[in-house]
């Protein structure tokens, strides 16, 4: 791995982490609930910005693998939340909330995924 690499992904993830956490506190504070909408939100948008990204990728020389370990593993990889959203789950679950915790893993799950591949069948729609 290259020196360049490396400091393509940690930069990356040093903005990735910051969008985290100002979207996660908007939505968090926009739309109070139960269930967190913060790392909901940020998790579909970060799934959908990767389903777009991979759509360029494929239709598209444009990208340097090192801009394309910025945005993927870097950005992408700190503005979503996996470990967050899995906490989230547990602490509804430890405090009874089982009916949410139920709720966030189903939507976390389906909705990244559906965005996702939304993102990407869009790019490939376009022809980018």
């Amino acid at each position: 791995m290259s020196l360049s690499t490396i400091i393509a992904v940690g930069s990356g993830g040093f903005l990735g982490a910051i969008t985290r956490m100002a979207m996660t506190g908007w939505i968090n504070k926009t739309f109070p609930h139960a269930l967190p909408l913060g790392t909901l939100g940020v998790n579909v948008a970060g799934s959908f910005l990767m389903g777009i990204l991979f759509g360029l990728f494929y239709v598209s020389g444009f990208f340097s693998p090192t801009m394309k370990s910025f945005l993927t593993t870097g950005f992408l990889g700190a503005m979503t939340t996996y470990s967050t959203f899995a906490m989230e789950s547990f602490f509804l679950m430890q405090g009874g909330s089982f009916w949410f915790a139920a709720l966030n893993v189903l939507l976390n799950v389906t909705a990244t995924i559906l965005f996702a591949g939304a993102g990407y069948l869009a790019v490939l729609k376009l022809g980018a």
